[in-house]
């Protein structure tokens, strides 16, 4: 259960990431296609901790607080099925590796305001904050994961219909070549 539980706020965090610098990337002249590694440009600090500051106004961090808890969890997980008798052992191992992994999920912080230092000028960012700062921008950071979470869940009884119709096509036009699937 905590598999897909990780998966679907990795998934979260994938797209809250990929639609907020999505845009932002695609405007830029020679992007690179979103999830390729680019070059590192160089970065202002004050753009950095502008970007750092975005992340904060807008709750985005929250989204990769599970991540950690849910890597131990299921690497626990792995082991449990094979070794029963190592319950114990194995859920204090885990309490520890969360707590000494914990703080690595400011790595992946780093790495996404580095992306946005790297997109937006520190000018940019500012008012960015500043609109996430505002009334308006703090409903919609309030509101925007519920949102978020409820594309999913459309997008995946959406695709699960519509993949069903697709089986159904595929069959019926392989059948009209002879081929009963």
């Amino acid at each position: 259960m905590i598999a897909p539980t990780l998966v679907r706020y990795a998934t979260v965090a994938a797209l809250a990431f990929g639609w907020l610098a999505g845009p932002a990337a695609a405007q830029q002249p020679g992007a690179a296609a979103p999830g390729a590694a680019a070059p590192p440009a160089a970065v202002s600090p004050g753009a950095l901790a502008a970007a750092k500051e975005l992340l904060t106004v807008k709750g985005a961090l929250n989204m990769f607080d599970p991540l950690v808890p849910g890597m131990v969890e299921s690497t626990k997980n792995t082991f449990l099925p094979t070794n029963p008798g190592l319950f114990k052992d194995l859920n204090e191992v885990a309490a520890k590796l969360r707590t000494e992994f914990t703080p690595r999920r400011n790595e992946i912080v780093d790495e996404i305001a580095r992306l946005y230092a790297q997109r937006f000028s520190e000018a940019e960012l500012k008012e960015v904050v500043a609109f996430y700062k505002s009334p308006v921008g703090k409903r919609f950071a309030a509101e925007e994961p519920a949102v978020i979470d409820q594309s999913l869940a459309r997008a995946e009884a959406w695709t699960k219909k519509v993949s069903e119709e697709v089986l159904v096509r595929f069959r019926a036009e392989m059948k009209k070549k002879g081929h009963d699937l």
